[in-house]
Formats: structure tokens, C-alpha cells, sequence
């Protein structure tokens, strides 16, 4: 086993724009909302972060605009201990959001993708030398589709693993869904593609999270279930992208499947303790005394 392992994460860079509220609006309607905050966010900036907290060394590929919100979060990064040389501000182009609205433990999410649109295969082409040296890739899909596929590519042809988190939802050519190693879908991302009669043997790849319920993999066609692990909850938002982070520091470093799924379930468990996607998020330590006092409480 790796004394550290190097993880990729090739995805979004938003910052997040948070308001909470007891009363969803509806339709042509206006309600006054409890609290308003900005944090750093983006599917792939979250789970580099996860992975960076629980000690693996992390290089992002990604995209910024040139305006306040880019150059906040690229500092953000380089403060969080990761490699930003393959993270680009480009000029006339907004950074990505997502607008988030908290309600009743939960979240609903917007997304305005911005220059996380210009992460294109030419860009990726560009800074490739980031995928190659890494023992584990992390995608999203909040960056184009064909270039999902094209890091997928670079991948096999280096023989590095690739966990592939679907979400948002959209549906997956064959090509990516049969090269990637690890899909993990939350329930509900699973259950729609199921809908498109995903194929039996594919889902050997599976890793499904259920939130404080846990994880289930499948294992020679069975379900196996990974228990999750209660706790109060703050801020549901990056509880999935840190489970994914967890998941890519330990299996970069060899760990079972299984306990891989056990420890990032403990680290999505504590990610929901406070607000804001990257706000909770644990440090190796953390979630080490986390399982430490759970094993001793059995």
C-alpha cells in the first residue's frame, strides 16, 4: 500500500450560493428565506477537497472565469494543498454556480455551468500529463460528456482506475459505462438508469449511496449493503462528493472495496455536521477517531 496516493479530479469549479428557507416557493411566488452565504463549491472542486483533507496529494483539472468568484476559488484550492497547475482562469467567461436552497435537512440545486464548459477534450489534451501521473481519476458530470469519454480514454491506456460519479443524472453511451471501474449513482441516480435496462454485469461497478443509510455494491450479482452511520444533520450539500473523495484516496492506496466503502461512508457521514459542500468535510484524523469511537461504542 501507497504511504500516499495521487488522485486526479477532472470536473467542476462553482462557487455555491446558499439561502435558506422554511416555505419552497412555488410558481410566481416570493417567500422570505432565513440566512444567505457563499462557499466554495462544484462536484469536482468538492471531492478534490475531500480527498486532499484525508491525505492524498490531488491535482485539478478545471476551469475558471476570470472574475472575483475564479480567482477566490483558485486561491481556495491552492490553500486546501492542491495542485491547481492544470486549473485555468479564462478571460470573458463567468465562473460556474450553483444555487442552492436548503430546506427541512434537504437540498434543490441550479447549476449555471459557465467555464466549467470550456474543460473540452483539447483542454484536457493540454494538461493530460496530470492523468497520467495519478493513481486514480475522479470524473463528475458537470463538464461535457465527451470529455468523460476522452479522460476515460487516457485512463485505460495508462491502466489507471476511473470512479465515475453520474451525477447530475444524464444517460451514458455504452463506451464510458463499459471502460469506467466504479460508477457510484445515489439512489435515485441509480434508479433512473436502471430504467434504461443498464446491463446485469455493469453493475458489478456499482457503489449505490443512500445517505445515513449507507452504501450497497454488488458483489457476484448479490446486493451487499455497507451500513452508514447516523449523525445530526446541519447541511446535507457535498455529503456525496465526499463520500467520492474518500472513496478515491482509499482505493488509490489498494484498500478493499468494501472497507473503502465503510470509511467514506463515515467521512460523507461527518461532511453533514456543518454548512456549506467543503464545510464539513474531515480530515483523515477525524474520520479515523470517528470509526475509533463507533467500534468501541459496539
Amino acid at each position: 500500500m501507497n504511504e500516499t496516493s495521487t488522485v486526479c479530479v477532472v470536473g467542476s469549479i462553482n462557487m455555491d450560493l446558499t439561502v435558506s428557507t422554511s416555505v419552497i416557493p412555488n410558481q410566481g411566488e416570493t417567500v422570505m428565506g432565513e440566512s444567505f452565504a457563499t462557499y466554495p463549491g462544484g462536484k469536482g472542486a468538492n471531492q478534490a477537497v475531500a480527498a486532499a483533507r484525508l491525505g492524498s496529494d490531488v491535482k485539478m483539472v478545471g476551469a475558471l472565469g476570470d472574475d472575483v468568484f475564479g480567482i477566490s476559488l483558485k486561491e481556495h484550492l491552492q490553500q486546501e494543498g492542491i495542485d491547481t497547475s492544470s486549473t485555468e482562469l479564462f478571460n470573458e467567461q463567468s465562473t460556474g454556480t450553483a444555487t442552492i436552497i436548503l430546506s427541512n435537512n434537504d437540498n434543490r440545486i441550479i447549476v449555471a455551468p459557465g467555464a466549467n464548459q470550456l474543460v473540452t477534450p483539447s483542454y484536457v489534451e493540454k494538461h493530460r500529463a496530470a492523468i497520467e501521473e495519478s493513481d486514480i481519476i475522479l470524473l463528475q458530470m458537470e463538464i461535457p460528456i465527451e470529455t468523460i469519454s476522452y479522460v476515460v480514454t487516457i485512463a485505460k491506456e495508462f491502466k489507471i482506475p476511473v470512479i465515475l460519479n453520474p451525477a447530475p443524472y444524464q444517460p451514458l453511451p455504452a463506451a464510458i459505462l463499459n471502460q469506467v471501474d466504479y460508477m457510484t449513482p445515489n439512489a435515485l441516480e441509480a434508479e433512473l438508469f436502471k430504467q434504461e435496462s443498464i446491463a446485469d454485469d455493469l453493475l458489478e461497478k456499482w457503489i449505490t449511496t443512500k445517505g445515513e443509510l449507507g452504501s450497497c455494491l454488488y458483489v457476484n450479482g448479490k446486493e451487499v449493503h455497507i451500513p452508514g452511520y447516523p449523525v445530526p444533520v446541519k447541511d446535507t450539500t457535498g455529503a456525496g462528493d465526499t463520500f467520492n473523495g474518500a472513496l478515491a484516496t482509499q482505493l488509490a492506496q489498494g484498500i478493499s472495496t468494501k472497507k473503502a466503502v465503510s470509511f467514506a461512508n463515515a467521512a460523507a457521514a461527518l461532511s453533514v455536521t456543518e454548512k456549506g459542500a467543503q464545510g464539513g468535510m474531515p480530515t483523515l484524523d477525524e474520520v479515523q477517531n470517528f470509526l475509533k469511537e463507533r467500534l468501541e461504542e459496539i
